[in-house]
């Protein structure tokens, strides 16, 4: 672990705060570092390996991929792509198609650059505005951090594109459109923003009010999208059709992969846009597997028995520690606990991966979970023992 850590401080940009753990393998919730501890993750590489660490049937396809072909390039034609296209706009019950790329930035990049074409009109920019919500998360490229709706994220880096407009919360988004609105972008359940579910009727209501004015309606569900919530889409879990959604984290189980789909399908024109690696033999035959694994699951019923024992151990956790937490959020597998104090929501994340549980931080006061959909109830168990042991030793 010592020279892995020299190494990464020698060589790696130093972006991200690490934790003194170095992991070796993963088994469905379980994961062991160098030392051979084992942890139950409840954090599942933030909502990307959703079924699971070390999957047996995502490796298997990827090894029977890659022993015949990785990548050609979007020149040609790529079954497994247009397999995945299929799995994912059937799955979301929304008549779509899809762009692949490679990350949540790279999606959200794409469905800014649908909403800045559908607001062209003979060739002239006439609608360029976006609209996003104080406390949202879009990426990190220069443009999807502008749209990110939280001001400590546009240091440093600017100038920045204009057209982004952030509204401090969902019953404020009508009164900021104008004729120069193309789209509203939001997520259903902030993630980086504290698990923060949308009020469902606000949504509906934006959502009917966005299709009266021609406004183009985009759900960022890189966190929510791929059964997080216990649908397929949040989008489902509201009932609204949005015009286009982005898709990435969970998609993949590990793989990276960023999905944008849209009802606008003749909106791009080749060469409009492209991604040398996006959509390739790789990431779109993990895609299919994943996608048919939580299908299945789904429709078992085994997902939603897994979604109902996880949150009941969770309000057991809540209900023990309410002299720690003030409030349980979320919906489905994006779960989140408010904590009293932000010392102290980084003291339990520190003293939680000690007691052998892998929890996150999100915002300034909440404790996130995002375990993996395959989760087992032994696993669960045993990561709420390990979060006990940790908040009765505070």
């Amino acid at each position: 672990m010592s020279n892995i850590m020299d190494l990464d401080k020698k060589y790696v940009l130093p972006t991200y705060a690490r934790a003194d753990v170095e992991f070796v393998r993963g088994s469905n919730a379980k994961l062991f570092d160098s030392e051979g501890k084992k942890y139950i993750d409840f954090a599942s590489g933030i909502a990307v390996c959703s079924v699971g660490h070390a999957n047996k049937r995502v490796n298997d396809a990827i090894c029977k991929q890659i022993s015949n072909i990785t990548h050609t390039s979007n020149l040609y034609y790529i079954a497994p792509q247009a397999r995945a296209a299929q799995k994912i706009v059937e799955a979301s019950g929304y008549d779509m198609k899809c762009f692949f790329g490679n990350s949540g930035a790279e999606a959200n990049e794409g469905a800014i650059k649908i909403a800045r074409k559908f607001g062209e009109k003979d060739g002239e920019v006439k609608r360029y505005k976006v609209i996003t919500l104080q406390h949202s998360f879009h990426g990190r490229t220069i443009t999807t951090v502008k749209a990110t709706g939280q001001e400590k994220m546009h240091s440093y880096f600017g100038p920045y594109p204009d057209g982004f407009v952030y509204a401090d919360d969902i019953n404020h988004v009508a009164s900021l459109v104008d004729e120069h609105t193309c789209a509203v972008m939001i997520e259903l359940v902030q993630g980086e923003g504290g698990v923060q579910p949308l009020d469902r009727e606000s949504v509906q209501k934006l959502a009917a009010f966005l299709k009266e004015k021609n406004v183009l309606l985009i759900v960022d569900e890189v966190q929510t999208g791929i059964y997080r919530t216990g649908k397929f889409l949040a989008s489902n879990y509201y009932d609204i059709e949005p015009d286009v959604v982005t898709l990435a984290k969970g998609l993949g189980g590990g793989v990276p992969i960023g999905v944008v789909m849209t009802t606008l399908k003749e909106v791009f024109s080749a060469g409009d846009h492209g991604s040398t690696f996006g959509g390739n033999f790789l990431s779109t035959t993990a895609a299919c597997e994943v996608v048919d694994i939580l299908n299945e699951m789904n429709e078992s019923g085994e997902l939603q028995e897994s979604i109902d024992y996880f949150d009941s151990e969770l309000e057991k956790f809540y209900a023990a520690h309410k002299d720690v937490f003030t409030s349980k959020v979320g919906i489905g597998m994006m779960c989140g606990l408010r904590v009293r104090d932000a010392d102290t929501l980084t003291k339990i994340v520190s003293k939680a991966r000690e007691e052998g549980a892998i929890v996150l931080k999100a915002g300034r006061d909440t404790l996130r979970l995002l375990p993996a959909l395959t989760i087992t109830k032994e696993e669960t168990d045993e990561g709420f023992k390990a979060l006990n042991r940790a908040l009765n030793s505070l």
